[in-house]
């Protein structure tokens, strides 16, 4: 079974639970907490080392874990466990977040920027959104010098490029187009 499989059912599980037991933003709020601390170097050995006993990444996880997260969401990390998915325990928490924002009827954008935006321009963009694609947004920021000026807008599955980056690119194809005619 591939890693979207496995992640999608134990996800799918524990999204149906927590919406039965009508705790729905308590679990979110706990895979967010767990995205972000499987984003560290050391959760990120601790879930990948085969050597180390399932019960011993369980005591590990249950004292990061267990004054944060609600009872239903330390089952789905036990489970996870003792089933040998560890590794899959972030791709399981994202599915779950992104599942969770499609059930609200949110959608997640990121804007990408050379420089930050302040809180105007930032508002302005959300409203665009939600008039556009007819949705409430949560708008990640990036910050990517390289791209020069502009920005780089992608909402759902729709990726609109107006930086000065991409549009020199196109000049060059342009130009390098022309003087081989």
């Amino acid at each position: 079974m591939n890693e979207s499989r496995i992640s999608v059912r134990y996800s799918r599980a524990l999204f149906q639970s927590a919406l039965e037991k009508k705790i729905l933003d308590r679990v979110y709020q706990d895979m967010v907490v767990i995205l972000e601390v499987c984003k560290l170097p050391e959760v990120k050995e601790l879930l990948a080392n085969p050597v180390i006993r399932p019960a011993r990444k369980s005591g590990v996880l249950h004292k990061l874990f267990e004054k944060d997260l609600h009872q239903l969401t330390l089952s789905l990390v036990d489970l996870v466990v003792k089933n040998s998915r560890e590794n899959y325990l972030p791709a399981i928490a994202r599915v779950f977040v992104h599942d969770t924002l499609i059930h609200k009827g949110v959608t997640e954008s990121v804007l990408t920027t050379a420089v930050k935006v302040d809180h105007g321009v930032r508002k302005q963009v959300i409203d665009l959104i939600t008039r556009m694609f007819k949705t409430r947004v949560d708008l990640k920021e990036n910050i990517d010098e390289k791209i020069m000026g502009g920005f780089i807008l992608k909402v759902g599955d729709t990726y609109i490029d107006a930086s000065v980056r991409n549009r020199l690119r196109r000049i060059r194809k342009e130009l390098r187009a022309a003087s081989i005619l």
